[in-house]
């Protein structure tokens, strides 16, 4: 990347040693330090920590959320909170980058690089930005891709098992989760989840909805949405959310207690705004009510548990797949996970990339054990097709996998592919 920089007499920033030229300035990072070091003639240079003094965004908050399941949502209501309770914030995750209330820009990687996480704090503070909110991935813990920014609250959802086709192990993955909570930075804690990670107790708070915590649920009911009654020290405080789940109860309360914090406002004055927030697209998104058919980006095993657990009361049928060169290993667990909880199962393809979609599926269905009720087809607009067709009333028809996604990945080339669009137009066919 090569970016507009006017600094130090020179008219460009970039962090490709191939982009270096008179008119750039490059910068030195923990990524690319080995192909600095190997070049014979040695650039003018500048490192992240003095960027950020450089362009005067030392002094913006930023939040960093990290965990399995959960950052999008998260971050999505910590950034809705906010800009309800008239603060002035900006939003960077998989959804794009977002600035009071305006896309700035397109879906992009959960974390991006570090140049153009200042490039966008830089946006942020032109804007008038006093907060920063953004998702942290494994992968950018790990590549230190966050190097050099010093954040005003860490916060934890949960670790469960992902990403493992990059970190090898659930061990490595805990252990590079923990990294991001070894600091004496603020941190809010998913207390009911607390012994997947290990971090400095030094600045920390909880939230928790079985675990006695700094933010804890004392009741709540799940049947019309969300509505609990919460205490944060002596206060307490009830909220109501059109969202659905227990997963997002769990959701609501790290951004209650992220905003509170951050905030420094009554829980009562944060509850009120809750209702506000109906949520991320394409996750647990309803497609429609009669029939009920909820799309849902989950695509791990704990993700699926999660939001099929959310339906329980419900007859289920599940629509799913599995992305291609991605960890193999939940393929049977996500299997597994379905059959337990759906009255019928429908699997297909999702996002093969260079896999056969044949192969993914076998995968899969290596840990169902009763395949009574299982059908397996590599056409994803037909398993939907055959799923509302087969639906009876009062089922549930979850669609997992892809979420808010356009496209279908295969053998290098994204197809458009949006099962929203799918449901509604096979709805708009029988009425």
């Amino acid at each position: 990347m090569k970016i507009d920089y006017n600094l130090d007499g020179q008219k460009f920033i970039t962090d490709d040693t191939t982009k270096i030229d008179d008119d750039t300035q490059f910068l030195l990072t923990a990524q690319n330090r080995r192909y600095f070091e190997a070049l014979d003639v040695k650039p003018s240079l500048i490192t992240p920590n003095e960027l950020i003094l450089k362009w005067n965004i030392e002094d913006i908050k930023v939040v960093g959320v990290t965990g399995t399941n959960g950052k999008t949502t998260v971050t999505a209501g910590i950034y809705s909170f906010l800009l309800d309770l008239d603060e002035s914030v900006a939003l960077l995750g998989t959804r794009g980058f977002f600035a009071n209330e305006e896309r700035v820009e397109e879906k992009s990687m959960t974390t991006p690089s570090i140049l153009d996480i200042l490039r966008y704090m830089k946006i942020a503070k032109d804007k008038a930005c006093s907060y920063f909110i953004m998702e942290v991935s494994s992968h950018a813990i790990d590549q230190e891709r966050i190097e050099g920014i010093k954040f005003a609250l860490k916060i934890h959802t949960n670790v469960t098992s992902d990403h493992l086709d990059y970190h090898g192990t659930v061990e490595e993955y805990k252990r590079v989760k923990s990294l991001f909570f070894a600091d004496e930075s603020p941190k809010l804690l998913n207390k009911d989840d607390i012994k997947s990670i290990t971090y400095n107790p030094i600045g920390a708070q909880s939230y928790g909805v079985d675990e006695p915590a700094t933010f804890k649920v004392q009741a709540f009911a799940l049947k019309y949405g969300i509505t609990a009654g919460i205490k944060h020290m002596s206060k307490e405080a009830t909220f109501h959310s059109p969202m659905v789940g227990l997963f997002n109860l769990f959701n609501l309360m790290a951004a209650i207690g992220a905003t509170t914090m951050l905030t420094g406002r009554d829980i009562e004055e944060v509850c009120k705004v809750v209702e506000n927030f109906a949520g991320v697209a394409g996750r647990m998104e309803v497609v429609s009510t009669k029939p009920l058919v909820i799309v849902d980006f989950a695509h791990t095993d704990d993700g699926m548990l999660q939001v099929l657990d959310s339906m329980k009361d419900r007859d289920i049928s599940v629509v799913f797949g599995a992305g291609g060169n991605r960890d193999r290993g939940k393929r049977p667990r996500m299997g597994a996970v379905a059959s337990k909880f759906a009255k019928k199962v429908y699997v297909t393809n999702d996002n093969p990339r260079d896999e056969e979609p044949e192969q993914i599926i076998n995968d899969i269905l290596s840990g169902i054990k009763e395949q009574k009720d299982i059908r397996a087809m590599v056409d994803r607009a037909f398993a939907i097709q055959e799923a509302l067709r087969e639906l009876e009333e009062d089922d549930v028809l979850m669609i997992l996998g892809k979420g808010d996604e356009d496209t279908m990945e295969i053998k290098g080339k994204k197809n458009h592919f949006d099962d929203r669009e799918v449901v509604r137009a096979l709805l708009a066919q029988t009425t």
